[in-house]
């Protein structure tokens, strides 16, 4: 990996920086890196349920101070880009999913609704019950517009991998028998969003993340230089028989900053 060449960077959260509330290593470090070469970065989280602000607070607590809310972008904050271009401000979104996606929906002046609703937006939600799979249903099905914020089927915790926004949007499809739109990684927005606020070509920007069918794939898709950690979702046994391989391989991202220097 020829890091002379990297002039930005966009780095995937949950399993690349922290898995729940426990920091990975190599956290303190990249971001020592990050300002001591004074290389723009973008965080950019398929994880709706928190707002940017939220994850500004998550960084604070874990000892990072200096993350602008601007510098985080999420399936949710991409979702709204969606909304922007598709839908006059006002008009009524029903959301399944966390608090941060109903704040960000809500804060871009869009009307929240459980009664009747012209969009449906869904991501990861850890309330879901089968009442709300009901309702956000019943409202595709009246004909609502369907949003999924990503397809990750899993989300890396301390646990293990626990069910993702991907498995919750799938539930909905099967029994709205309708096809999502979909924001997240690995589609092309969340990552054009990113490059446009950083400003860099894709060819000097590396992505780091840490599963390769969202991160890696996506990221290649767009032109970016690609680094897997294997802090996450995606294990050295399944990256040895991938299609998709990155342009580097870390154990985490320690390892990745050492390298780096």
């Amino acid at each position: 990996m020829d890091f002379s060449t990297i002039a930005a960077v966009i780095a995937d959260m949950d399993g690349v920086l922290w898995r729940g509330d426990t920091p990975l290593p190599g956290l303190h470090e990249f971001f020592d890196l990050m300002h001591e070469r004074h290389i723009p970065f973008m965080l950019a989280t398929n994880n709706s349920s928190r707002s940017p602000a939220d994850y500004v607070a998550k960084l604070e607590g874990m000892g990072v101070q200096g993350v602008r809310e601007e510098q985080i972008i999420n399936s949710g904050t991409a979702s709204v880009l969606y909304l922007k271009e598709h839908f006059p401000p006002l008009t009524r979104v029903h959301v399944l999913g966390g608090d941060g996606l109903r704040r960000v929906v809500q804060d871009a002046g869009y009307t929240l609704s459980d009664d009747g609703a012209d969009v449906v937006v869904v991501g990861l939600d850890p309330q879901m019950n089968y009442e709300r799979l009901k309702k956000a249903v019943m409202l595709i099905r009246a004909g609502a517009f369907f949003i999924g914020t990503n397809p990750d089927p899993t989300f890396p915790t301390t646990e293990g991998l626990i069910p993702g926004a991907g498995s919750l949007i799938a539930a909905v499809q099967t029994a709205a028998e309708r096809e999502p739109v979909i924001c997240g990684k690995p589609y092309a927005p969340m990552f054009e969003a990113a490059l446009h606020m950083l400003g860099t070509a894709p060819a000097q920007t590396l992505m780091i993340g840490d599963r390769i069918s969202t991160d890696i794939e996506g990221a290649q898709q767009v032109g970016l230089r690609t680094a897997l950690v294997l802090t996450g979702v995606t294990t050295r046994e399944e990256l040895a028989v991938s299609p998709v391989q990155p342009d580097g391989v870390y154990e985490d991202l320690k390892t990745l900053v050492a390298a780096w220097r």
